[in-house]
């Protein structure tokens, strides 16, 4: 009990917890369309060309989320715009929107060698940054992001595994697609300090992949992605103070832990069940 109860005695880790439990319900929620889309490489991708914007919009006297908006928004728009027509596949335009405007902040940063900003919290989460300002960041984009799929939880649905039946139903799935994109975008951007950019995918993909395996129902996986979204970084975020490592790594590291125990788990349930 001391274990769980001394950590909440600082602020900042009171802040951290709070952020991690938002950022992954949130995430845990999303990430549900985001798999049965197809979709697992786009939040790396995103997070990438937010980074990137993070570093512009620094550069000119910005503030971090404002360019990691701007460039992800931006990055959001065009890969849906050249994908529309199916020419080019969602990967491929993931890999060269994405990477270029990633490699637009490396090369500022090693251009402007006296830059200040440590973005190694940005890489890899920290949870010594977590401000009153990301608190409410983070906490207004959970939820816009539960309202929203609350409300748009059939038309996402039906778009989802039906995309064709939906647009003779007179869903429009390109509307649905970038209404989507949008809040996987602000749902990324708002989980950089605590993820990190290189650890946001796997926070989108393995609660809802563990879910995935527990249930062939797609209501229930929802509310156990959101579910287990939120234990994995409540938890995550104590084993990051007690092993002393960055946030990400360890919300990772035990959604890993989840989805390998849940893997165990099905089998056993399809026998049984």
């Amino acid at each position: 009990m001391e274990l769980f109860l001394e950590p909440l005695e600082y602020e900042f880790f009171r802040h951290a917890l709070l952020a991690a439990f938002m950022v992954g319900a949130s995430g845990g929620l999303i990430g549900v369309y985001v798999v049965l889309r197809g979709m697992s490489y786009v939040g790396h991708g995103l997070s990438h060309a937010a980074i990137g914007g993070a570093v512009v919009g620094i550069t000119l006297g910005l503030d971090f989320y404002i360019g990691a908006c701007v460039m992800g928004l931006l990055a959001a728009l065009i890969i849906n715009k050249i994908t529309r027509n199916n020419k080019i596949k969602l990967d491929a335009a993931i890999g060269i929107v994405t990477t270029a405007m990633f490699a637009l902040g490396v090369a500022i940063v090693s251009k402007v060698r006296n830059f200040k900003q440590n973005f190694e919290a940005a890489l890899f989460g920290n949870i010594l940054g977590i401000t009153q300002q990301d608190l409410i960041i983070i906490g207004f984009v959970a939820g816009v992001t539960l309202v929203t799929l609350f409300f748009s939880y059939r038309t996402l649905l039906f778009a989802t595994f039906d995309r064709e039946a939906a647009q003779v139903f007179g869903i429009k799935t390109a509307s649905v697609q970038l209404l989507f994109s949008l809040l996987l975008t602000f749902s990324v951007i708002a989980s950089l300090n605590v993820i990190g950019v290189t650890m946001v995918a796997a926070t989108l993909i393995a609660p809802a992949m563990t879910a995935r395996m527990l249930t062939d129902s797609f209501s229930k996986m929802m509310i156990y992605s959101t579910i287990i979204g939120a234990v994995t970084g409540v938890i995550g975020m104590y084993l990051s103070y007690i092993f002393n490592v960055a946030s990400g790594t360890t919300i990772v590291l035990f959604s890993a832990v989840v989805f390998g125990i849940s893997m165990l788990i099905k089998p056993m349930r399809s026998r049984y069940g």
